[in-house]
């Protein structure tokens, strides 16, 4: 049977892809719908029409799916936050174990049991709401001309109004109303991404679970002078409990990365701290931070667990980030080497080793892909242990064949995109490296979004 755009149709709906859409099928046709749960029976409007298959939009629910729940979020399905926030937490976790088992099997070529075999039991959250520790909000004007700030709906740079995240800290909602009050008040004209004017383009703001202490950064299209009554606004904001840092970030370019590279402390401290496990952290407003706290510490065990440290190991830790597992790791190994791009990063793990007294751990500014082949060319620099925890994209083919060649004995990889894991983990194991356990840790509930962690091991050890 053909379908046309505009059609309605009532469908049930049997899967859940990737991104946390709804998969159903009529007469073997299958369509995509945002926002259906499995074992819902909604009604749906075509709005793209595919040969195969086809996106639908969810009109209504005549029969609720035993999954579904009611969201706490009024606006879940306009923001392109909290993908699943509408399915019961203890199917998130099967939703995305399973996600991750797929690109393994698909992707990553590996067998059923080679899958199951090395399979561990999934850490889940105990709270999977108000966890996140960082926030980046969008400033912009609504219809009526008023100064808003949100997050953008999901594939687009629409701003829909939220200040009070369910996902996020309390404080969030204070503090972005004071800034909105204070640019309403002196006229500071928040930015427009289609004639490239105005001020302000976001409000960065990042939260040390452990310590309270709280940054607000301000992202700037231009320089600080040009917001004025900065004093005002400053007093306003320390008068939130916690408050130790406030800072500006300029970023002039066409561009969607949100912040530049320039920071300048307008008050307090340029960073916050944080504990985990007993070690403390500095964050700069360009620091890479796990943004769950609570799961990073079980995360990073896993992690110490799959390293299997003596203590007189050479460990490589790569995308380092300002430390923290290198830290982690540098109480059990003899020596630990970590490589990130960013150099605030790098100079925050350096003063983070200070200050945790930690004096085996050595750190370097560099692109882990170019970095670390040139200094095994030059040094030979064993490596027994080598851990990486990419950006989305997985690792760079150079850095793989240079792990291969370095020939650790075990590597640990930390990943956010489970199909660019699977794609570097066969590349691995087609080249002496096998399969040895993996395990899921839920960092962000309510979203599609999971970490894995993997251990593989070289055969011939």
């Amino acid at each position: 049977m053909a379908y046309e755009k505009n059609d309605v149709v009532t469908v049930l709906i049997e899967d859940m892809g990737n991104e946390g859409e709804g998969i159903g099928k009529i007469d073997g046709y299958t369509i995509f719908i945002k926002d259906g749960v499995m074992g819902d029976v909604i009604e749906a409007k075509i709005m793209k029409v595919k040969k195969n298959y086809a996106y639908g939009k969810l009109l209504r629910i005549i029969e609720k799916s035993p999954y579904r729940v009611e969201p706490r979020c009024t606006v879940h399905r306009q923001c392109g936050g909290c993908q699943i926030q509408a399915l019961s937490y203890e199917m998130q976790l099967k939703f995305k174990e399973n996600k991750v088992k797929n690109h393994l099997l698909r992707i990553g070529k590996f067998s059923y049991d080679e899958i199951e075999k090395s399979k561990e039991e999934m850490i889940g959250m105990d709270e999977p709401y108000y966890y996140r520790n960082k926030a980046q909000f969008p400033v912009g004007r609504d219809k009526h001309g008023k100064i808003i700030t949100g997050f953008f709906a999901g594939r687009t740079h629409t701003i829909i109004p939220n200040k009070n995240c369910c996902l996020g800290i309390k404080e969030n909602e204070q503090i972005l109303e004071i800034i909105i009050k204070h640019m309403e008040r002196y006229q500071i004209v928040p930015y427009d991404e289609y004639t490239k004017k105005g001020l302000v383009r976001h409000i960065l703001i990042r939260y040390g679970f452990s310590t309270g202490e709280l940054m607000v950064c301000l992202i700037l299209n231009g320089r600080k002078e040009q917001f004025t009554c900065l004093t005002k606004m400053i007093e306003d904001l320390c008068t939130i409990k916690g408050m130790a840092s406030i800072c500006v970030n300029r970023n002039e370019e066409n561009t969607n990365v949100i912040l530049g590279k320039e920071i300048q402390v307008l008050w307090g401290k340029g960073y916050i701290t944080d504990k985990i496990h007993g070690m403390t952290f500095r964050i700069s407003p360009l620091s890479f931070y796990q943004v769950n706290p609570l799961q990073t510490e079980k995360l990073y065990e896993k992690v110490l667990e799959y390293g299997d440290l003596k203590g007189n190991e050479n460990v490589w830790d790569l995308y380092c980030g300002i430390g923290t597992i290198s830290l982690f790791l540098s109480k059990k190994a003899g020596k630990v080497y970590g490589v990130e791009v960013i150099p605030q990063a790098i100079k925050d793990a350096k003063k983070n080793a200070i200050i945790n007294d930690v004096h085996n751990a050595e750190f370097f500014v560099g692109k882990a892909e170019e970095f670390l082949p040139e200094y095994n060319k030059k040094y030979g620099e064993k490596a027994d242990i080598i851990v990486v925890d990419p950006p989305r994209k997985g690792c760079q083919k150079e850095l793989l064949e240079t792990i291969v060649h370095m020939k650790p004995d075990r590597l640990v990889y930390v990943s956010c995109d489970s199909s660019t894991l699977a794609r570097d983990l066969r590349f691995l194991c087609d080249r002496g490296f096998e399969l040895k356990r993996w395990v899921c840790v839920d960092m962000f509930g309510m979203t599609v979004h999971v970490e894995t962690v993997v251990l593989i091991q070289r055969k011939d050890t």
